[in-house]
């Protein structure tokens, strides 16, 4: 609860108890993996699991603690548990600092503009970014862009102002390194040191090889195989992309970004987005201002509702006299009727609006994960899931407005949240999103799927005023101009997980210049001229906020193998995308299985084959 609420309204107060508790608690954790007869016990069931007449989900339970308390040093000699459990107090506590200082970096530093600054943007951005200015106390007619990713990635895609665009991308993508008292550049390579020290009292050569081997993938050579099948087609694809960027540019803007010596546009980081989005006005005729009345947020929160009512039975109910932690959120009751009796599954928290003190991003948590153990009666124990996004509120009256990216994100951690209020397991350890590292993106980048769909989109897709369905022609130029922009994307998430391993395959990093190691891995990759990593090192939070996704980064692209086979499950069957068969099918083995059975397993019962990539 506490961490959750430090993600989400991390005032300072709440800061300074979690940078003073996070050493503690992570010395409380080590207390019990240490508790001298607690493992012996614990081994001797894993011993005789399969002589013990234990069920299936009770194996899987025993051999998970097991292999918990194993990678948590139970096995070490008192000596170096005493020093592991230093090592791990000493990770928590730099973890909390990674994330304190982002955050620090995310919410005081800022380009302050004028009104004659804002050319090029959008109005809902100038909204967002006054609304930043009075939350900031500053006097009218001033206009802030923080280095939260749902102000400056806009800005940098839509300011015509390119000294502006370059200022804003060169403060975002130096986050986390911006004042020398929080750099947390030194913070991650103490981080890295750290964790070299975890594996190899482990045996294992480097943290990669730790990490990855209790995950699908095993071992650094399997995600490097797959990385290996997209880096060069992306790389071949962006320099399409290229082409397309610079014939717009000579025709429309030729003297915007001239190379002096070679006469010929030159593309900085700061001018792709920008440019990218006139290319796909101009060449697909699509506006992203055409597009967002037809996305508001309320709209959208109805469709990644009614599609799990389609495809689950699932009704939500909204309770606005349970008080939460802020304003903006909306707490809601989700139930389901089963064989003519209605029951409570789970509370489901939304906290949709970006605000100070909130971590940037995208993420769902639990409040309280769901099991039947609790008592001797095997009283179910329901959920409290929470979601939360960073989308930029509008005015009083006003109306948000989402971009379809934007309600990808939505639909995204919705999938995230229904993997927790569908868990249907006896054992927390095993509930909800307790499953290896790369199946647990497997729910949410499935349920992306929907946000696509006819269906889906000419129910939901409504313009906020009129209320009329999005034009298909309309969709049909957005479906268009979406395919434009993916060797980008690509390349930027892929430049992120090469780094990640590559980093976590150091086994001496005394001598290691972080931003130095990061620019050389990406020379020896060939990264394309004006691009950088989607998250640098220094801001790199999936990484370095906690050891969930160190080494794991690639776990999106696994998922993207296993969901796009997935749905293909729901497209090939004759129901469609609602198609109840496949639905229970999908609930029963994705969303509510949790961690009770091996994931290729579940795969498997819920495709009858192990996974194909070609749809991917």
């Amino acid at each position: 609860m506490f961490d959750n609420l430090c993600s989400s309204n991390g005032v300072p107060e709440l800061q300074a108890v979690e940078l003073k508790m996070a050493g503690p608690l992570a010395a409380h954790q080590n207390k019990i993996s240490s508790l001298p007869g607690l493992f012996e016990r614990i081994n001797t069931v894993y011993e005789a699991r399969n002589q013990s007449n234990l069920s299936a989900e009770q194996v899987r339970l025993v051999e998970r603690f097991h292999l918990d308390f194993v990678r948590a040093g139970a096995k070490f000699s008192a000596e170096d548990q005493a020093k592991y459990a230093l090592i791990t107090e000493k990770l928590a506590e730099l973890c909390t600092v990674f994330t304190q200082n982002l955050l620090a970096d995310e919410t005081d530093i800022t380009v302050t503009l004028t009104a004659d600054d804002l050319a090029g943007l959008p109005a809902d951005l100038i909204a967002a970014a006054r609304q930043a200015a009075v939350e900031r106390n500053m006097t009218e007619g001033t206009y802030v862009i923080t280095l939260s990713r749902s102000l400056v990635e806009p800005f940098i895609t839509f300011s015509e102002r390119r000294d502006l665009r370059e200022k804003a991308w060169k403060l975002w993508t130096s986050r986390g390194e911006l004042d020398a008292s929080r750099n947390n550049l030194e913070v991650a390579k103490q981080i890295l040191t750290l964790r070299v020290q975890q594996a190899q009292m482990h045996g294992y050569e480097n943290y990669a090889q730790y990490a990855l081997a209790d995950t699908m993938a095993g071992h650094p050579s399997k995600v490097m195989e797959l990385l290996e099948r997209v880096w060069q087609p992306a790389k071949l694809s962006i320099d399409r992309e290229r082409r397309e960027l610079e014939q717009y540019i000579k025709k429309h803007a030729p003297a915007a970004t001239a190379d002096a010596e070679n006469a010929h546009p030159r593309i900085e980081a700061w001018d792709w987005r920008y440019y990218a989005e006139k290319v796909r006005q101009s060449n697909y005729n699509l506006d992203e201002s055409e597009l967002k009345p037809y996305f508001p947020l309320d709209r959208m929160v109805e469709a990644i509702f009614d599609c799990a009512n389609q495809l689950f039975g699932l009704t939500f109910k909204l309770r606005p006299d349970l008080v939460s932690y802020h304003p903006d959120v909306q707490t809601y009751e989700v139930r389901e009727t089963v064989n003519g009796e209605e029951r409570l599954v789970a509370l489901f928290l939304h906290d949709n609006y970006a605000r100070p003190h909130k971590k940037s991003g995208a993420w769902m948590s639990e409040y309280r994960v769901q099991s039947r153990n609790n008592d001797a009666h095997g009283t179910h124990v329901v959920p409290i899931i929470v979601n939360n996004n960073n989308f930029n509120k509008a005015g009083a009256g006003e109306t948000t407005l989402l971009s379809f990216d934007d309600a990808r994100t939505l639909f995204h951690e919705f999938g995230h949240g229904l993997h927790g209020i569908l868990s249907n397991v006896t054992y927390k350890r095993l509930a909800g999103t307790s499953v290896l590292r790369d199946f647990v993106e497997l729910p949410s980048q499935l349920y992306e799927h929907w946000l696509s769909q006819p269906a889906v989109l000419s129910k939901h897709a409504r313009h906020y005023q009129t209320g009329a369905i999005i034009p298909d022609e309309l969709l049909q130029r957005m479906f268009a101009a979406n395919k434009f922009g993916q060797g980008f994307a690509t390349i930027e998430y892929s430049a992120c997980v090469l780094v990640d391993i590559a980093l976590h395959q150091l086994t001496d990093l005394s001598d290691v210049d972080i931003t130095s190691f990061e620019q050389k891995e990406l020379g020896r990759l060939g990264m394309p001229q004006g691009m950088v990593m989607r998250h640098r090192p220094a801001h790199f939070a999936h990484l370095f906020a906690g050891s969930g996704y160190a080494s794991a980064y690639y776990v999106y692209l696994w998922a993207e193998v296993l969901d796009a086979d997935g749905f293909d499950a729901f497209l090939e069957s004759a129901g469609g995308c609602f198609d109840q068969e496949v639905a229970g099918r999908v609930r029963k083995f994705i969303y509510s299985a949790g961690n009770s059975r091996d994931p290729a397993e579940a795969y498997r019962l819920f495709r009858g084959r192990d996974p194909a990539i070609e749809p991917m």
